[in-house]
């Protein structure tokens, strides 16, 4: 039967890539093209994962995918969580390595997943906890995650002033974006309440962690300087690491919690 969570598994992986390759260049189900040349791949070209017409290699991220997510499905499918099982497990994951994906690479949280993640996370969060928890779950992510859009809005400011003040052209750059308030939405429909505050919580201190290991790899290659304070790392793949190691890995986070 471990055919089976692996056969889902590569079906979901091709699904995560498919969604990240098409969604950030034209927001719908349309035909791949070349990242580098932007030339039309053939449906039999893209799935089997051949080269593009002119020559150019796939991206390193597609085989991380099929290596990744059949683990996961492996892993769901012995553990399943939860109360949701593993058949809609196996599209949660799909839907976070989704978002995962294409906010790492295009630092983009897009209204088509946006619009399915709330669909998503009303059935999750009504099969997990009921509809009472799991609006107010959305309605918590929302408010919370407007407190520290705004917060990030006065950061931007005065990064904004220091650039100008270091004689740099200003950019377009947000601490947290509206689709980062979104996300925590979905994922406050998913958690419930009052769990969507640890959820936020452990996604900030994920965030925090990586940031730490970065400035330390810039530290050590010596490519530290007086901008690398300046740097954005997208928040939303933490975000969404957050809520998978709860919704996931549910009796270790019980253990974690007081009461």
């Amino acid at each position: 039967m471990i055919i089976v969570p692996i056969l889902l598994g590569c079906i979901a992986g091709c699904v995560v890539n498919y969604l990240a390759d098409v969604l950030p260049v034209t927001r719908r189900f349309s035909q791949p093209t070349c990242p580098e040349c932007d030339a039309i791949f053939s449906w039999r070209d893209y799935f089997s994962l051949r080269p593009c017409q002119n020559g150019h290699s796939r991206k390193t991220r597609l085989w991380i995918v099929l290596v990744v997510m059949p683990a996961v499905s492996i892993t769901t499918w012995m553990n399943p969580p939860l109360k949701i099982g593993y058949l809609l497990g196996i599209i949660l994951l799909t839907y976070f390595g989704t978002v995962f994906v294409i906010d790492m690479e295009q630092r983009l949280i897009l209204h088509p997943t946006s619009i399915f993640g709330v669909v998503l996370g009303l059935i999750v969060g009504t099969v997990s906890h009921g509809v009472k928890a799991t609006l107010l779950g959305g309605l918590g992510g929302l408010l919370i995650m407007l407190g520290f859009y705004y917060f990030g809005v006065l950061f931007a400011r005065i990064r904004t002033k220091r650039m100008l003040a270091l004689g740099q052209e200003t950019d377009d750059e947000e601490a947290l974006g509206a689709g980062d308030v979104i996300l925590a939405t979905i994922l406050g429909l998913m958690l419930g309440w009052p769990l969507i505050w640890f959820g936020l919580l452990l996604g900030i201190l994920l965030g925090g962690f990586f940031s730490l290991m970065l400035i330390l790899w810039l530290v050590v290659t010596r490519k530290y300087g007086k901008n690398a304070l300046m740097l954005f790392i997208p928040y939303g793949p933490y975000f969404i690491m957050s809520a998978f190691l709860i919704i996931f890995f549910s009796k270790f986070v019980q253990m974690m919690l007081p009461g």
